[in-house]
């Protein structure tokens, strides 16, 4: 990870999160989106009302869910690391695109319970695609006709392919790309474009904690436990909801 950090909506003192830790703060928050998505709209308590705001009905699936939008702009956010870090991206972009395709039949039986589900993919493509875009920009950085080419190009791809956080998390992926080094524009900028799923905003409180180190994930068995967690707790998840809940 980088040594120079941009700077940030905390002072120093409280820049204590490594990528390691974002990284399980992520994985946390999308275990609890994806088991809210997967198990307790299957289970009727789940969906009582708790309580009231404004006079709409909150239930715990609710709250369960809103909490796992922090997920994806973390994610995001390293995967923008991840890029500018990486000592091969090449193998980089080959491992997100391998999970992509690894992951479509948990995520398939997530939301059809069956092995083709066309209406919607995985948000590993999503990612892939950001990083096309991240290759584009730079690859591309003295002819801006061709960057702006390359970035509507995937965004018609990312239309077409309908994964997961849509046309809207590919933009918000090159948002954060281009406010790389401004954290306090890409929590302002970002914070503005989420604004449809304004829960997500709140990521951007560990994001500017961040202190730039690498953190205890080492080696390739821990960095590939973080790829493979998506599609293996998405596979369990909707083992529990077949054996118990359908």
């Amino acid at each position: 990870m980088s040594d120079k950090l941009s700077p940030s909506i905390f002072p120093a003192r409280f820049q204590i999160l490594s990528g390691s830790m974002l990284k399980l703060l992520a994985c946390i928050a999308m275990l609890i989106d994806h088991t809210g998505a997967i198990i307790l709209s299957h289970y009727p308590p789940a969906l009582t009302e708790l309580f009231y705001i404004n006079g709409k009905g909150i239930t715990f699936y609710r709250i369960v869910r809103d909490i796992g939008r922090c997920a994806f702009p973390i994610f995001c956010f390293l995967i923008v690391e991840g890029f500018l870090h990486t000592h091969d991206r090449r193998k980089y972009g080959r491992n997100l695109l391998l999970f992509a395709l690894i992951s479509e039949i948990p995520w398939n039986f997530m939301f059809a319970n069956t092995w083709h589900y066309a209406d919607k993919q995985n948000v590993f493509f999503t990612l892939f695609l950001g990083y096309l875009a991240f290759c584009a920009l730079e690859y591309f950085w003295e002819t801006p006709w061709m960057q702006l080419f390359s970035l509507l190009a995937l965004l018609g791809i990312s239309i077409l392919l309908h994964a997961d956080y849509g046309w809207r998390g590919f933009i918000f992926l090159v948002l954060m790309y281009l406010l790389r080094n401004e954290k306090v524009s890409q929590a302002i900028v970002g914070s503005c474009w989420l604004s449809y799923e304004w829960k997500a905003c709140f990521a951007f409180i560990s994001i500017n904690m961040y202190n730039g180190k690498r953190g205890f994930i080492r080696g390739k068995a821990a960095k590939y436990f973080f790829y493979l967690f998506y599609p293996v707790h998405i596979t369990i998840l909707v083992i529990i909801r077949n054996l118990f809940f359908l």
